[in-house]
């Protein structure tokens, strides 16, 4: 796993930038990855299963937004971080 530093680095805009849509989706993707091998080991924990899905729905939010505003950073971001 990254660390959230590792992660900042590589997707900020400028120096300092640490709140950028694209920022922001990146973050959540570690986050849901890591709860998804998570739930792997532990298929009956809901309470993390609830944290999940509102993430993927935050995620979700983010994308829709960066599609609208700038369609060429959300191809980009998509195949970057392997989401479908």
């Amino acid at each position: 796993m990254e660390t959230k530093k590792d992660i900042i680095a590589k997707f900020q805009r400028k120096e300092g930038d640490t709140g950028s849509t694209e920022v922001q989706i990146a973050l959540l993707t570690e986050r849901i990855k890591h709860l998804t091998e998570h739930l792997k080991v532990h298929p009956k924990d809901n309470h993390t299963r609830r944290g999940l899905l509102k993430l993927v729905g935050q995620r979700k939010g983010l994308l829709r937004y960066l599609e609208k505003t700038d369609l060429e950073k959300f191809r980009s971001l998509k195949q970057e971080l392997g989401i479908r």
